[in-house]
């Protein structure tokens, strides 16, 4: 979670969600949605953004990925926010300056770009090098969303689709 204002850009928190991996999948998920709720519920953010996945060689991991993801994704937009989605190289390149930076390497910027951030695992380095993306390429993507001769974007409603 960061604050935007201008260029500048704040730490506010970090972490990871996990879920019970002796659970079934459905349960899994369902503690996912229950933790998303309760960050949104707790922070009250303006906008989310999630990082788009890549699909490895595993397929039934793949497809487990995905519908995490699908959580990720649903939970905001039921909230009535407005979800970005971008490329992992993207984000690594927003942060990095290189779409094939190491893990280590997105770590090392984030304490760079946001001093006071705990970083107590590799993916909450990710889940903030995401939110820093979206902050950079936030106002691009509000051009792009904007209707023909206005100045501002579409008014969407919460269950409207992207």
């Amino acid at each position: 979670m960061i604050d935007v204002a201008g260029n500048s850009l704040r730490h506010v928190a970090d972490g990871a969600l996990h879920s019970d991996g002796d659970s079934s999948l459905a349960e899994r998920l369902c503690q996912l949605h229950d933790a998303l709720v309760t960050v949104l519920e707790t922070w009250r953010p303006d906008e989310a953004a999630v990082e788009e996945t890549f699909v490895n060689r595993n397929p039934s991991s793949t497809l487990k990925l995905g519908m995490a993801r699908a959580v990720a994704l649903l939970v905001p937009a039921r909230s009535g926010l407005p979800v970005a989605e971008y490329p992992t190289n993207l984000v690594k390149k927003s942060v990095v300056g290189a779409g094939h930076a190491e893990k280590t390497q997105v770590q090392m910027m984030m304490r760079v770009l946001l001093p006071g951030c705990t970083l107590k695992s590799a993916d909450a380095a990710d889940a903030l090098a995401v939110a820093i993306c979206h902050a950079h390429h936030r106002a691009t993507r509000l051009a792009w969303s904007k209707p023909a001769g206005t100045g501002s974007p579409e008014p969407r409603t919460p269950r409207e689709p992207p």
